[in-house]
């Protein structure tokens, strides 16, 4: 049985991705992840012990990372681990450069050294983003992987320096690294500050449901289950030093993602009014993108990976795991997830 290091893996994709690749026989996982607020360890809750280890620590810390490629010797690194979130970029740049191009150029060292040493088969998988290429006017072309950067936010700086380094240690050092840029994730176990999640609680407790603007900028949608296939699919046959664009077919306006949530609550949990009627529009965040698109005719003419999950599905899906799992994102809401893993106690956030 292979290890596999993931980064970031208590994380949205990444837990996602372990809970995916343990369903399988082949992986074992050594899970490297920091779990600053948006890392939940009860997302990996039912993994076998046995196969997946979560080591709490950050990926800027070079001895531990050494450390865990010396000790477990995995055949790939998957790299997930990010600060997300656009807002908190716009307040906090710096935290994203330390997290998202220091800690990424850290672990390509400690990769570099660990292949060097032997492990010919190793490959470096990084994760990325859609807003590295910037936005599109309504009718442009989907970005392909040969669109030019243009990151509009700190976030999708950040992320765009992270893919250049992954870049330059494979044309100068000869990595084997293959990135992967995902248009926007939906699904279970999303931390509830991104939209459909924060939508979905919001509207379920009957608050105002505040939308940037008019609402019309347009997002490609992609279920994470399928986003796990095709990162496991570049993981297995991926061309080190090639790139490939990952979405799922489904653009959509964010106020028609907020009303078809409106909608899917009022029939499985009717509130005796039309949920579309908490909708507020707010100022728009400074700098926000108009449209992001994604062209994975590459990943699958190359790779025979193609999106299996139309977005009405998905979001059907994703809703009834928010309904089915409410004491996960309450213990959330009220910091309980946190106050247990630093051993404070439930209602007690750090």
């Amino acid at each position: 049985m292979d290890t596999l290091l993931v980064t970031g893996g208590a994380g949205f994709i990444g837990a996602n991705f372990v809970h995916h690749v343990l369903a399988g026989d082949r992986w074992r996982v050594v899970n490297l992840d920091c779990l600053t607020y948006a890392a939940n360890p009860e997302s990996l809750s039912g993994l076998e012990a046995d196969r997946h280890w979560l080591v709490e620590a950050d990926i800027a810390d070079g001895r531990i990372v050494r450390e865990l490629l010396a000790g477990e010797k995995p055949a790939a690194i998957v790299h997930f681990a990010a600060e997300s979130h656009v807002d908190r970029s716009i307040d906090d740049p710096g935290a994203f450069v330390r997290t998202n191009v220091q800690g990424t150029q850290v672990l390509l060292d400690c990769a570099l050294e660990h292949w060097r040493a032997g492990h010919d088969d190793f490959r470096f998988l990084h994760v990325s983003t859609d807003e590295v290429y910037g936005d599109l006017g309504p009718d442009d072309p989907a970005f392909t992987e040969t669109t030019p950067y243009a990151p509009s936010s700190p976030y999708a700086a950040s992320k765009a320096s992270s893919d250049h380094l992954v870049r330059a240690w494979h044309r100068t050092y000869g990595l084997p690294v293959m990135i992967t840029n995902c248009s926007n994730n939906y699904g279970p176990r999303q931390f509830p500050e991104k939209l459909i999640p924060l939508m979905l609680i919001k509207a379920l407790e009957g608050e105002s449901l505040p939308v940037y603007g008019d609402g019309q900028q347009r997002r490609d949608w992609l279920f994470v289950e399928d986003h796990c296939r095709a990162i496991e699919r570049v993981l297995q046959a991926g061309r080190p030093g090639r790139t490939y664009n990952v979405g799922g077919n489904a653009e959509k306006t964010n106020l028609d993602v907020v009303h078809a949530l409106c909608d899917l609550l009022d029939a499985r949990r009717p509130a005796g009014y039309p949920r579309r009627e908490l909708v507020r529009f707010v100022d728009d965040r400074p700098g926000h993108d108009r449209r992001y698109a994604i062209d994975a005719s590459r990943i699958a003419a190359e790779l025979d990976w193609r999106p299996t999950v139309d977005f009405a599905t998905g979001l059907a899906r994703t809703v009834d795991w928010y309904l089915d799992n409410e004491a996960w994102w309450q213990r959330i809401r009220s910091g309980a997830y946190r106050g247990e893993r630093l051993g404070i106690g439930d209602g007690a956030p750090a």
